[in-house]
């Protein structure tokens, strides 16, 4: 006897072969026999009040749990909303699978509800997108978007599925359901070329390390950077999907010292990251844009510092091949388009730790010094009737935090403080907004987060402007039993934008940066969460206590804390 489902089972039933058990959604009518297939499939619906924040729960999804993570939109504006969250993965190199609906085909191209080009617009920020036109294939099609999303440098793909498509019902028995459809091996280094990259480490005296996002998609990325660590002796810096990955507590953490080891290396190793301008382009010497002429005088704008010495030379790894050598005027001297972990494995076999201890100490020691110099700045204006300032807000919020917790920066100027105060430990732990740098990330991230580790401590530290984007996510956090706590650095602007406007421009001439000490916390009260307004340091401390007090018993904690001013980030700039 057939049995005949509909496509969105279908689908549901594909996904849950693969271990998929969540799917981030806001309802739309193209779109409900998806939901319909996941209550049979046994995979939970987490629904939100903005598509944005459901594309970033399905990219924080996959962070946390090494596999694509799948949202489901409707049409036309319900896709649109989506778009910064796929670019968002996209850049950030994040595997996605995105399902939009779509009117039905016998109606296409005639102005049905919600009609237009979706695979156009979603092209450009996707590594596959196409429209799916008949329901016994609906399986393959997700079966090729996970393979796709997987491969390679990991990133977001777009189906489009046509609601007669989805709703059209099929015999089970007579659809191909693809198995062992993708490959799990990881791309190995080039033999000659790794043989030329063990021989430069070799005789390096003062190599540094920089270990970005794709170690991530690595097997046992942990492990493997810290037995590389202890054999080598080579100072390590982590950016991207690999801030955690170091224990905070042990020999090898460092975060304070990249650009004193980088400007005295001998050897700088580059792993799975760009040479963007987190890494000022991997120049060795000042980018200057151009000059603005006016009664001030010309103004001349240092986009990227110098941070690698000039005669250093340079090992990258990337899974990306166009990415080797990028921006480097110089080159490099050995390019492996490889699995990072991989490639650190064979490299710690060189050891070499013993000879470079002068070479560690003299980084440890401008690391020191640098985190003394931090900590009196987060004692400074302490006094406890008086306001924190940014850092020692993010230094108290870290005493809560606990290894495997989750923390999630939502902000320009705060969460830039909390990236160097905050030392989270554990496989994605530390989420951000990226090198799209995209506010607005922090509910989605944090919704996925306590979907994957309920047991873990979520926190969002937001600045007082990207809160403003999602905060009503807060609502579905809490009526899913989806606790978290927010923590809200409250200086009243776009502090990031700001500072830069005062700089170029005059106090006379901010605008659209300046905002108020608003009593966000109040929004608990509509949905029953918790709120606390801390306006002193005193009051810091014990408000926090609190805010994880209830959420260790299911309610959304908001800490809205008003900042005082601090000149930790006097020097950033926002472009």
């Amino acid at each position: 006897m057939p049995q005949m489902i509909h496509g969105g089972r279908l689908i549901a039933k594909t996904l849950a072969r693969e271990g998929i058990d969540a799917l981030f959604t806001l309802c739309g009518g193209h779109i409900a026999a998806i939901y319909d297939g996941c209550l049979d499939e046994g995979i939970r619906v987490i629904d939100v009040r903005h598509e944005q924040t459901a594309g970033h729960a399905a990219d924080g999804w996959a962070r946390l749990t090494g596999k694509p993570g799948v949202v489901a939109v409707t049409a036309g504006p319900g896709l649109t909303d989506a778009v910064t969250a796929v670019a968002t993965a996209r850049r950030s190199g994040v595997p996605m699978v995105v399902l939009g609906g779509a009117g039905p085909r016998v109606f296409r191209d005639m102005g049905s509800l919600q009609d237009m080009d979706h695979v156009e617009l979603m092209r450009p920020i996707c590594k596959w997108a196409t429209s799916v036109q008949e329901t016994r294939r609906l399986g393959e099609y997700i079966t090729i978007a996970l393979r796709k999303a997987q491969s390679g440098v990991p990133g977001p793909v777009f189906l489009e599925l046509p609601l007669d498509v989805l709703m059209e019902m099929v015999d089970l028995d007579k659809v191909p359901m693809p198995v062992s459809y993708r490959a799990t091996a990881r791309l190995a280094p080039d033999p000659a070329e790794l043989d030329r990259a063990l021989a430069l480490v070799a005789a390096a005296e003062r190599p540094v390390a920089v270990v970005g996002s794709q170690l991530r998609w690595s097997k046992a990325p942990i492990e493997t950077l810290a037995s590389f660590m202890q054999a080598t002796g080579i100072p390590t810096f982590v950016n991207g999907m690999a801030r955690g990955l170091v224990a905070p507590e042990g020999s090898h953490f460092l975060n304070r010292s990249r650009k004193y080891a980088l400007k005295n290396a001998d050897l700088v190793l580059v792993f799975g990251t760009p040479f963007d301008f987190r890494l000022s382009y991997g120049q060795s010497e000042k980018i200057i844009a151009g000059s603005q002429s006016g009664t001030a005088g010309t103004l001349m704008l240092n986009l990227a510092a110098p941070v690698i010495h000039k005669d250093a030379k340079i090992v990258q790894v990337d899974l990306d091949g166009d990415e080797i050598g990028r921006n480097r005027t110089r080159g490099v001297e050995v390019g492996l388009v490889a699995d990072s972990g991989l490639v650190l494995e064979a490299l710690a076999t060189t050891g070499g730790a013993d000879k470079r201890a002068a070479w560690n100490a003299a980084v440890r020691a401008d690391e020191a010094a640098k985190w003394a110099k931090m900590e009196r700045e987060i004692a400074e204006g302490a006094g406890a009737e008086e306001a924190p300032n940014p850092l020692r807000v993010c230094a108290e919020v870290d005493r809560f935090v606990r290894s495997g917790d989750v923390v999630i920066g939502d902000g320009g100027d705060f969460v830039g403080t909390a990236a160097y105060v905050m030392k989270p430990f554990g496989v994605s732990t530390w989420m951000d907004p990226g090198p799209l740098g995209t506010l607005g990330v922090g509910p989605g991230y944090a919704l996925a987060a306590k979907q994957v580790r309920p047991g873990a401590r979520v926190v969002i530290m937001f600045g007082d402007g990207s809160f403003g984007l999602h905060a009503m996510e807060l609502e579905a956090m809490q009526r899913q039993g989806l606790p978290v706590v927010a923590v809200i650095g409250n200086d009243a602007g776009w502090t990031q934008i700001l500072r830069g406007q005062r700089d170029f421009y005059g106090d006379k001439r901010l605008v659209a940066t300046q905002l108020d000490h608003t009593r966000y916390e109040r929004l608990c009260d509509c949905f029953g969460g918790h709120g606390e307004w801390v306006e002193t340091t005193s009051a810091l401390v014990p408000a926090l206590e609190r805010a994880f007090a209830a959420a260790d018993e299911g309610r959304v904690a908001v800490v809205n804390v008003k900042l005082s001013q601090s000149a930790f980030r006097s020097q950033a700039i926002s472009v």
